[in-house]
């Protein structure tokens, strides 16, 4: 099972107070040993006093790290400086463990020369970080620290490119020849931190819930103890997703997590970062799917991929359903125990179960206006047409007409000179853009149609989640309206998708 490290700034001899107390917070958390990063104050005379009494008085085991700054560290003085300071905490603090970078190991001899004479009582990390990508010779440098002898442990860190990275950091730890960790860095790594338990991580990182992390992508110890179930994982734990782009914002991980437990079912949820374009969905949805020991089976699809996900499912041979079909969007992608695939669309029962609601009463003779028609837009209009409404749909690009008029709309509003929601009577407005989401490409805008004021009297539904009060709600609210926030359609279509899931859970994946 992995342990969870803690790291830990120490960034002067008067902090040690504090990084103590935090140190015995973070235990409390779930953490099982502490690095302490020492490279912040390397170059103070009492380093090795404050090596000591960090090691003597910490609740838990101790890595020392002092990281040179070649590989994004804070220490910035002389090899033969660091080589003198490194031996002397291990023989007067004794730590469990030294982490020093394999690249200073193999430019410094007498380094290499000295650790290999240490006693067992200290044990060596050799460490490899590119922060700026997969290394190019990633293979020679595992094999270099599998090689040398005064090395207990390897640890590799890059900065992920894609979702694809976490594969080959589990590949390397499938074949490690030593005890060893394989972390991918950044927003796109997160799988090999919450995966660690069961891709066989001897141990992840952590960052302190105060304090700086001291690599990107750094959960805490309570996300990966509650979250990602880091003491529960094993083989058999199946792995969902949200995939788009942004995700970072995404609160589905924390909804769908709640879910599985409140059904006791052995599964972890994460956010999967997919750029834009075809080629990248194509490429990792399909390592994801195919790759045998990752029991992935299934995901949330959000915006841009929506369409992306109809045609993968199509092209390998999969189901989609009915209106996901006639949409050309899905949001949910299921992974049968047979491999198969299956992409539907939860969206539209989510939207017309709330937009029925909202209005109180049947949709029939409503007048609704849907901004947007993307993913989540196509599916406003085909339940609000289905229900009855009468749907106007607008669109900031051209070229989505006759698709919205497929699906149910007997207006089309297309670009071109702006055009204000004023200009016709709506009971309903449903806010289908991306415009006002945090992280999105307009996060403090109104949609185009909106900027003459509120239509009188239309109620508004919300499809953007976060923030929970979004531009268009704050305009709405001022003219006294009904409103529902993007939390409710998140809930609604999310716990959808998770019982779809669940009918599956009796199947395991055969591969």
């Amino acid at each position: 099972m992995a342990r969870i490290v803690v790291s830990i700034r120490v960034t002067g001899p008067e902090c040690v107070d504090s990084a103590l107390v935090d140190a015995v917070r973070e235990r409390g958390a779930g953490a099982d040993m502490v690095e302490w990063r020492l490279d912040p104050m390397a170059e103070d005379p009492s380093t090795v006093e404050v090596a000591e009494r960090l090691v003597r008085e910490s609740p838990m085991p101790s890595i020392i790290t002092v990281r040179d700054a070649r590989e994004q560290g804070a220490y910035f003085g002389s090899d033969d400086e660091r080589r003198e300071l490194l031996l002397a905490i291990c023989r007067r603090a004794k730590p469990m463990y030294l982490d020093v970078e394999l690249a200073s190991v193999e430019r410094d001899a007498l380094l290499r020369a000295a650790l290999r004479g240490l006693p067992e009582a200290t044990r060596i990390i050799l460490s490899v970080h590119d922060f700026a990508g997969r290394p190019a010779d990633l293979a020679r440098r595992v094999a270099a620290a599998a090689s040398e002898p005064c090395g207990s442990v390897i640890k590799v860190a890059w900065m992920a490119r894609s979702v694809r990275d976490n594969l080959e950091a589990f590949e390397l730890l499938a074949h490690r020849p030593k005890p060893m960790v394989a972390i991918c860095m950044g927003e796109a790594g997160e799988l090999s931190r919450g995966l660690a338990a069961r891709a066989g991580d001897l141990w992840t990182y952590a960052r302190p819930v105060t304090g700086d992390s001291t690599a990107p992508g750094q959960p805490t110890a309570s996300e990966l103890v509650e979250g990602w179930r880091l003491r529960e994982q094993s083989t058999s734990t199946r792995l969902y997703g949200i995939i788009g782009w942004p995700v970072s914002h995404s609160r589905s991980p924390a909804l769908h997590q709640a879910w599985f437990a409140e059904s006791g079912v052995d599964a972890v949820y994460a956010r999967l970062p997919v750029p834009p374009e075809w080629e990248h969905f194509k490429a990792t949805v399909g390592a994801l799917v195919d790759d045998p020991h990752l029991n992935f089976r299934g995901a949330s699809v959000t915006m841009p991929h929506k369409s992306h996900l109809v045609r993968f499912v199509c092209e390998r041979g999969g189901q989609v359903d009915a209106p996901a079909r006639s949409m050309d969007a899905a949001n949910t992608l299921v992974v049968r125990g047979d491999g198969s695939l299956e992409a539907i669309n939860t969206d539209a029962l989510a939207i017309r179960a709330i937009a029925s609601e909202l209005m109180g009463v049947d949709l029939a003779g409503t007048r609704a206006l849907v901004l947007g028609c993307g993913g989540v837009g196509r599916a406003a209009i085909a339940a609000l047409s289905a229900g009855g409404a009468q749907v106007t749909a607008w669109n900031r690009s051209p070229g989505w007409a006759g698709m919205a008029q497929e699906l149910g709309a007997g207006r089309v509003v297309e670009g071109g000179p702006r055009w204000s929601a004023r200009s016709a009577p709506f009971d309903l407005v449903v806010q289908a853009t991306s415009v006002g989401m945090a992280g999105g490409p307009d996060p403090v805008g109104i949609p185009a149609p909106l900027a003459d004021g509120w239509p009188s009297g239309a109620a508004l539904l919300e499809t953007v989640y976060e923030p929970q009060v979004t531009p268009a709600m704050e305009l709405a609210l001022a003219a006294g309206v009904r409103v529902v926030g993007g939390l409710a359609m998140l809930e609604r279509q999310g716990r959808l998708q998770s019982q779809r899931w669940l009918l599956d859970w009796a199947t395991p994946r055969q591969d």
